[in-house]
C-alpha cells in the first residue's frame, strides 16, 4: 500500500512541476510579446525623429566604385535624383536645384515605412532563423541637414531589390516634387 502512495505522491509532484513550467512558459511568452511591441513603439518613435545609428565610414568605403550611376525624372523629364550604384551600396542624391524635405508626403508613409524598412524587418527575420548573416542583412541611413534630404544611403540589396528600390524611390521624389512645387 505504501508503494502505490509513494507513486500516487511523485505523479503529483511531476503534475505540479509540469504545471510550474507551462505556466513560466507562458509568463515569458506573454513577456516576449510585450517586449516586442515596445521594441516596434520605439522603432516607429526612432524613425519619427529620424535617428539613424551613423556609421563611421573608412576613408576606402567613403567613395566605392561605382557600377552605374542612374537619374530618375518626373515623368516630364525633370531631373530628381541621382542613384550612384556600387557592389553593395546605392546612394540616393537629389539634384542640386532641388530641396527635399523628409516631411512631405509620401516620403516617410511609402518610401521610409513600405519600402525600405519592410526590405530591412524582411532581412532580420531571415537572420534570426539563420538563413542570413547579420552583416547582409539590408540597411539605410537617412542623411539630413535639418528637415531636407541630402542623401540616402542603401547597403546589401540584390538586381531585384534595385528594380523596385528604383521604381519606389522614382514614385516618392516625384510625388514630393508635385507637392512642393504647386
Amino acid at each position: 500500500m505504501s508503494g502505490e502512495l509513494e507513486e500516487a505522491e511523485r505523479v503529483k509532484k511531476i503534475i505540479a512541476f509540469k504545471q510550474k513550467i507551462e505556466k513560466k512558459i507562458e509568463e515569458l511568452k506573454s513577456e516576449l510579446k510585450e517586449n516586442q511591441e515596445i521594441l516596434e513603439v520605439i522603432d516607429k518613435i526612432l524613425l519619427e525623429k529620424s535617428f539613424k545609428r551613423v556609421e563611421i565610414a573608412k576613408p576606402a568605403e567613403i567613395q566605392p566604385p561605382l557600377k552605374e550611376t542612374i537619374k530618375l525624372t518626373t515623368t516630364t523629364g525633370e531631373p530628381l535624383v541621382n542613384l550612384y550604384v556600387s557592389e553593395d551600396t546605392l546612394r540616393v542624391v537629389p539634384v542640386e536645384d532641388k530641396k527635399f524635405n523628409v516631411n512631405t508626403p509620401p516620403f516617410t508613409q511609402f518610401l521610409v515605412e513600405r519600402v525600405l524598412m519592410k526590405m530591412q524587418e524582411k532581412d532580420r527575420n531571415l537572420a534570426r532563423m539563420g538563413q542570413l548573416k547579420s552583416e547582409k542583412i539590408f540597411s539605410y541611413t537617412i542623411m539630413r541637414k535639418g528637415d531636407l534630404i541630402q542623401e540616402i544611403i542603401i547597403k546589401n540589396f540584390n538586381e531585384e531589390r534595385l528594380r523596385e528600390l528604383k521604381s519606389s524611390i522614382r514614385w516618392t521624389f516625384e510625388k514630393m516634387y508635385e507637392k512642393v512645387k504647386s
